[in-house]
C-alpha cells in the first residue's frame, strides 16, 4: 500500500495536503482497497463551511456506501468534476487524479495535529 509521506491521515482513512491555506482531501489507498469498487462519489456540500470530522459526502463501492468525514474545519470550495463520469479514478489513483474536493481550511495548524504517513501505516497496519 501506498503512504506519501507528504500527506497528512485521519482515523477515518481521509488523507490531507495543504497548499497556503487551500487542502486538497481524498480518501487513502486502504479505504479505496477497503472499500473496493467505487461507482459514485456524492458531495453536495460546496460552498458550505464545516467542522472537523462532520460529514461532507459519501462515496458509494458496489457493496457498501461510506460517508466521508472532513479532517479539518473550512469551506468547501470545489469537488473534482472527473469523479462524476470517473469515480473509479479514486481506485486507480487516490493520491492523483482521484482527490475528492478542495477545501479553505479555518486553522492550517489543525492540519499539522493529524496523523503522519508512519503514524497512519501502524493504525491500518
Amino acid at each position: 500500500m501506498n503512504f506519501p509521506s507528504e500527506l497528512r491521515y485521519t482515523k477515518d482513512h481521509e488523507w490531507i495536503k495543504l497548499d497556503g491555506n487551500v487542502a486538497t482531501v481524498g480518501i487513502t489507498d486502504f479505504a479505496q482497497r477497503e472499500l473496493g469498487d467505487i461507482v459514485y462519489v456524492d458531495i453536495d456540500t460546496v460552498g458550505k463551511s464545516l467542522e472537523a470530522e462532520a460529514v461532507f459526502g459519501t462515496v458509494e463501492a458496489v457493496k457498501t456506501v461510506s460517508d466521508l468525514f472532513l479532517p479539518v474545519s473550512g469551506k468547501i470550495l470545489e469537488v473534482n468534476p472527473n469523479l462524476n463520469n470517473q469515480p473509479e479514478l479514486v481506485n486507480t489513483d487516490p493520491y492523483g487524479e482521484g482527490w475528492m474536493m478542495k477545501l479553505e481550511v479555518s486553522n492550517t495548524a489543525d492540519v499539522d495535529a493529524l496523523m503522519t504517513a508512519e503514524a497512519y501505516q501502524q493504525l491500518v497496519g
